[in-house]
């Protein structure tokens, strides 16, 4: 996350992110514990996460005094996670042990399904350009304007993971029907979070309020707080393997039907298990892709999700030096405005955005046919996406624009845009 431009209501009208015999390893004198005064527990440095397999459900608790005690590691939490039925245990590695050495002792242990790094991740979002360019374009360029006389992706369950959301914005009052958070001690500056404030408004933003339309916006949205700003004015927000990973099992439980993930960061065996999960749970995962690097990121290399990289108002894009994927979606994400806390509004460029709007459109999709696969969808915006100027060649990605009439018509050939 980038530094934001904010601006009033009135501009934006107007204008248009060992053994068991060892010490005890809370004994400061054998292991040394990580003092990061003001940082949430679940993104303090040298945290693996193991996970232990249901099968030993009955010795969960003997394995983690265990494993505690042979790899001298100090215990910070535990969290199940039922979507891919496993327990996971958050250790914190002291400075004198080499991180890699101990995951790989716990890899090779017969007790431990899965041992990772609790690794973090970061809102893709760039800072704003041109203040006066034509602002309220993601609408009409995606032509959803169109569709939502058709629909308006009423009651479909949109998940947005990512920081907290102002609940009221004059834009979102009404719009977020729950919220949960998975950082500790986050709650009080839940409605102060700019990034999932933008994402949660460009999705499904009130209709005819005083600033901005979100493309879905009746669908039924649930903001799950898993990442966190250092401190108020941070430019950037981060989250971890453990807050992102709780998040994403919150969703796959709950139901919800499209999952928005407006970050990225290097690959996560323990997320592409419970991305996995959400396939198979017929969640349509829309996530954020690095634009400038040579992947795309995860989690929007795997191929269950749709990968979004944001274009301009012209359809003009960053073209990816990633080959590996075939297909990623564009969408507005270039000078867009989107909500902010405090009933502001802020210029805003990058993947985050795209992937809200992109998010959006597969809500209306939804409405109309609430039976389609995560597969299915992937298809049709493939299949229906609007050629870009110069976006496409040889040795990289084939990148085209989300057209939402031409996604319904595909999807309900009796149902046409007016």
């Amino acid at each position: 996350l980038k530094p934001w431009r904010l601006i009033s209501v009135a501009a934006v009208l107007a204008a248009l992110h060992g053994c068991a015999s060892a010490p005890d390893p809370l004994d400061p004198s054998t292991a040394a514990v990580i003092d990061e005064p003001g940082v949430p527990k679940q993104l303090q440095a040298r945290q693996i996460i193991v996970a232990l397999p249901d099968r030993l459900r009955a010795q969960w608790p003997t394995i983690a005094r265990e494993l505690q005690a042979q790899y001298r590691l100090r215990p910070v939490g535990e969290f199940p996670l039922a979507s891919i039925k496993v327990h996971c245990l958050v250790f914190q590695v002291p400075t004198d042990q080499p991180l890699e050495t101990v995951l790989g002792q716990l890899r090779a242990d017969p007790r431990v399904e899965l041992a990772q790094a609790n690794q973090t991740f970061e809102g893709l979002q760039a800072a704003s350009g041109n203040p006066y360019r034509e602002l309220a374009y993601g609408v009409k360029w995606l032509r959803a304007d169109r569709v939502r006389a058709i629909s308006t992706g009423r009651g479909v369950a949109v998940a947005v993971i990512d920081t907290g959301a102002d609940t009221d914005h004059p834009d979102l009052q009404g719009r977020i029907a729950e919220t949960a958070t998975f950082v500790e001690g986050g709650e009080p500056s839940f409605r102060a979070d700019r990034h999932g404030t933008a994402v949660a408004g460009i999705i499904g933003a009130r209709v005819g309020g005083a600033g901005v339309d979100g493309i879905a916006p009746e669908a039924r949205l649930t903001v799950l707080k898993s990442c966190w700003y250092s401190e108020p004015n941070a430019a950037k927000a981060r989250c971890s393997s453990w807050t992102v990973a709780k998040a994403v099992d919150y969703a796959i439980n709950h139901r919800i039907r499209v999952m928005n993930l407006s970050l990225g960061g290097r690959t996560d065996d323990l997320l592409a298990r419970l991305l996995a999960a959400a396939e198979q749970n017929s969640i349509v995962v829309v996530v954020a892709a690095r634009e400038n690097a040579g992947d795309p990121g995860f989690p929007a290399s795997l191929d269950t999700v749709i990968p979004v990289v944001a274009c301009d108002m012209n359809g003009a894009i960053v073209r990816p030096q990633w080959p590996a994927i075939p297909f990623a979606a564009a969408a507005p994400g270039v000078d867009v405005v989107a909500p902010a806390p405090q009933a502001r509004y802020a210029l805003l460029s990058g993947s985050s955005l795209a992937a809200a709007h992109v998010t959006g459109v597969v809500a209306l999709l939804l409405q109309q046919t609430p039976r389609a696969t995560p597969e299915q969808l992937r298809t049709v915006l493939r299949a229906t996406a609007k050629p870009l100027a110069g976006a496409n060649r040889a040795d990289s990605p084939q990148i085209g624009g989300v057209d939402a009439c031409a996604a319904l018509a595909r999807q309900v050939p009796q149902l046409a845009c007016p």
